[in-house]
């Protein structure tokens, strides 16, 4: 049949191809299968970013991609295991000096380094204000009537005290001591210190070979005071001293304090005196000063003072030249028969050197020049520019400082300290404090009509010295800064005549 017929022609034996030798196969076209088609490749493999199946594996591409020198090192040197390790331990010493100086780097960063540059100039300056005062504040013939109840009870109480007497008027005196302490409140008073215990004593002589910073000093066992208290009397202390002389001084400086309160402005003592009843004689770099020159103020400690070159001065003094023969000379006069006795201990003038726009704090910054010597002093005048925001805390002009400026001055942070306890003087006690210039429409401290203004003064004292009052964190450094600083070169005595020159010298620093 014809299926048959097919069969047998398939089962037949297979022609040879010629050119074919026994062992090769021929390929027969379109009997075999077909080829594969290219593998697509997968969603992991189309990625931008590549995954690796491991650390390992993606730490072998990064030291056989990156650039960092010796990292290929790591892999190719993998079969010798030393020379893996020795480059190992070089990589990350590298990397680790690498962030070793990242840190010293960013450290420094954030310390806000400042560059300090010191530059000596020898150029012309502004020669600074210098002030005189007399240390005297009032003649004592004019104001002995004010005076004469308070000095006779001090002379009674140094007479008690040391048997030091003065004047006649002490021993002479018709009044008893007790009619002498009735006169005026807070009373000066002895007061009795009770002994230690036997255990304290025993202690401090067994600890008597170490040297004791706070050495007792009221060896008699008694302390001299007067008593304050409040205003309805529910709170009294005792403002005591180990010193019979500290405690007459400070008691005597009370309440003279009350009394000037009550002196008019217009008393004569408070004008001015004659400039050559006290300079004989002025000059800056031997030229002969004039009325122009200086300004005068009055201080109720000091006296009469006077300012020269300050910035009322239309032409400011220059200098340029050091020498005993440049800057101020001045020759003076110390009256010590004025003077009042029991106020001051000292004679001659009170001189301070400060900056044209800047009070004179004789307190703070003044010193004293004994009469019939000669004394040369030099200064050295400094600038010092701070840096605010981030690298420190300083103000410019004082306008983000929280305190009133009672000054009729620029910004200083003495200026500030100042009136900022005059603040708290107004605020807890009702009054100004005399030394300090008051706002308007508020009186000075009187016990007459504030009878605790003392009591509120000595506390306020303490809590200003501790800070608790807050003035010296509020009142914060000038970002800009001058001070003159003053060096006694040299004191001649005998002189005939009493002359004080103040050279100025070239050295100068600017930070």
């Amino acid at each position: 049949m014809e299926g048959n017929k097919l069969e047998e022609q398939d089962s037949s034996p297979p022609q040879s191809t010629p050119g074919l030798m026994k062992g090769d196969k021929r390929e027969e076209q379109g009997l075999g299968p077909e080829p594969a088609a290219p593998q697509q490749p997968t969603a992991e493999e189309e990625a931008l970013i590549e995954f690796h199946r491991s650390y390992r594996e993606l730490f072998e591409f990064f030291c056989n991609n990156t650039t960092i020198h010796g990292a290929i090192r790591l892999v190719c040197s993998q079969h010798n295991r030393m020379k893996t390790a020795f480059w190992a331990v070089l990589w990350l010493c590298t990397f680790g000096m690498m962030y070793w100086q990242f840190g010293l780097l960013f450290g420094e960063y954030f310390s806000y380094p400042v560059s300090l540059n010191i530059n000596l100039n020898s150029d012309k300056l502004v020669f600074p204000a210098v002030t005189i005062c007399t240390l005297n504040p009032y003649r004592y013939p004019e104001i002995k009537e004010e005076l004469e109840e308070l000095d006779r009870i001090t002379e009674q109480t140094l007479f008690d005290l040391y048997k030091y007497s003065s004047f006649t008027t002490v021993v002479a005196g018709s009044r008893s001591r007790r009619d002498l302490r009735g006169t005026l409140p807070h009373p000066l008073q002895r007061l009795r210190v009770p002994p230690p215990p036997h255990g304290a004593r025993r202690a401090r002589s067994v600890a008597s070979s170490v040297r004791d910073n706070n050495p007792q000093v009221d060896w008699k066992d008694w302390k001299i005071g007067f008593q304050l208290c409040n205003q309805n009397k529910s709170d009294c202390f005792y403002q005591t001293y180990s010193s019979g002389v500290d405690a007459v001084r400070e008691w005597y400086r009370f309440h003279y304090i009350n009394i000037l309160s009550r002196l008019p402005e217009t008393l004569p003592s408070l004008e001015k005196d004659t400039l050559g009843n006290f300079i004989f004689a002025c000059r800056f770099n031997q030229v002969s000063c004039n009325q122009a020159n200086y300004s005068h103020f009055h201080h109720p400690m000091y006296g009469n003072c006077y300012t020269f070159n300050d910035k009322n001065n239309s032409n400011l003094w220059m200098s340029s030249m050091p020498g005993i023969n440049n800057g101020l000379s001045l020759m003076l006069r110390a009256e010590q028969n004025d003077f009042i006795p029991l106020l001051s201990t000292v004679t001659g003038a009170r001189v301070m050197v400060h900056g044209q726009d800047e009070p004179a704090f004789m307190d703070d910054g003044g010193f004293n020049l004994r009469p019939g010597v000669e004394t040369s002093i030099s200064m050295r005048k400094e600038t010092l520019d701070r840096l605010g925001g981030d690298y420190g805390d300083c103000t410019k002009n004082g306008s983000d400082v929280p305190v009133e400026n009672l000054y009729p001055s620029k910004y200083t942070q003495q200026v500030c300290i100042h009136s900022c306890f005059q603040e708290s003087m107004i605020k807890e006690c009702g009054c100004a404090y005399i030394f300090y210039p008051r706002p308007q429409n508020v009186e000075y401290c009187d016990y007459r009509k504030h009878s605790s203004w003392g009591y509120c003064y000595y506390k306020l004292q303490v809590d200003f010295s501790s800070d608790h009052l807050g003035c010296f964190t509020k009142c914060r450094k000038p970002c800009r800064n001058g001070s003159s600083r003053c060096y006694r070169d040299r004191t001649i005595t005998p002189s005939t005549t009493r002359e004080m020159e103040w050279p100025k010298s070239t050295s100068s620093s600017r930070s």
